[in-house]
């Protein structure tokens, strides 16, 4: 079983973590694999690549001439890949050397509930894509004030995450794969999302697939954590005012893929339940722990918890009143 991994890029400042992100697809146990790099609208970064892994014949290089953005980018080398699954990594992300071995034992081991496969064609196996776990590699040291609640902010996998194997809605689009029909049968990632509006603010694409995934064939993404992907965590993503702003963003592209996302589209429940669990188990017992074994670090935790929960939910609230009028 072939796989192709998608890397996608833009800027040229990102040219060293680019290369250790091929360099880690390359290196992997499992060898039937292949590189597909989409180089969007940088013709310097295009030839930076040709003169380092361009011989490569594990490795295609492309350029789009003008730039379309990471989704578009995505589904561009999703149509030039020739594997049997294709998988997504960033270019600020780093596989570790398992990590396609673990998705293919999933492509080829993985058992659900017959009720799981009701909804999939009989020329398709389950799972119909799988994903991992996100793994913090902190550039700039580890902000111990950072709440693992809220991980998900910086691309990794966050405290609330299903911990062992099964079905989940999405896992993030840098450790995310799909066999490659049924990619195309949905279409690829909706290119419109962030930009239906001219709204650049709207995030959430790896997810508004993985909901119509569900919609139309009854499953999830088959999450895995032993699949293993670092992500490079730059020190402007340690930034409190950063975190701040990406949180109200987050809050306020989730209303705007609940209007945006016909029949469920926007699948907010896993939302809602997480939500749930920050009210009624996480913030409950940072409170016990302060109160045991009080610190300075157990405090900031617990007080931007709270600040990052307030910043989603005004970014949500705001997205209300945006939507509505618009």
């Amino acid at each position: 079983m072939h796989v192709s991994v998608v890397i996608c890029s833009h800027t040229s400042d990102r040219y060293e973590s680019l290369i250790s992100a091929i360099e880690s697809v390359l290196s992997q146990s499992y060898e039937d694999r292949s590189v597909v790099v989409i180089v969007d609208g940088n013709p310097t970064l295009k030839s930076q690549l040709d003169g380092a892994v361009g011989s490569n014949d594990d490795v295609l290089v492309h350029l789009q001439e003008e730039n379309s953005g990471l989704l578009a980018s995505r589904n561009r080398g999703a149509s030039l890949a020739d594997g049997d699954i294709v998988a997504f990594l960033d270019d600020d992300a780093v596989a570790h050397t398992d990590w396609l071995a673990e998705l293919i034992d999933c492509y080829t081991g993985a058992t659900a509930e017959p009720s799981a496969t009701d909804g999939i064609p009989s020329e398709w196996e389950y799972p119909l894509a799988v994903g991992g776990r996100m793994c913090p590699r902190w550039v700039a040291g580890k902000p111990e004030w950072l709440p693992s609640e809220f991980y998900w902010l910086i691309g990794v996998t966050h405290r609330g995450f299903p911990e062992g194997p099964g079905d989940v809605r999405n896992t993030p689009g840098s450790n995310l794969s799909f066999r490659k029909p049924v990619f195309e049968a949905l279409g690829g990632f909706d290119t419109e999302i962030g930009g239906r509006t001219g709204d650049k603010q709207l995030q959430g694409g790896e997810t508004e697939l993985c909901v119509r995934l569900r919609n139309a064939f009854h499953t999830g993404v088959y999450y895995t954590p032993d699949a293993r992907v670092d992500h490079r965590i730059f020190a402007y993503r340690t930034s409190p005012w950063w975190l701040v702003k990406r949180a109200f963003w987050q809050g306020y592209s989730k209303r705007g893929m609940a209007v945006l996302g016909p029949d469920d589209r926007s699948g907010t429940a896993e939302e809602g339940a997480f939500l749930k669990q920050l009210c009624t188990q996480f913030v409950p017992s940072r409170l016990r722990t302060l109160v045991r074994s009080p610190s300075v670090t157990a405090l900031a935790q617990l007080c931007l918890l709270c600040l990052l929960t307030i910043a989603v939910g005004s970014g949500y609230a705001y997205g209300v009143f945006a939507w509505r009028s618009s």
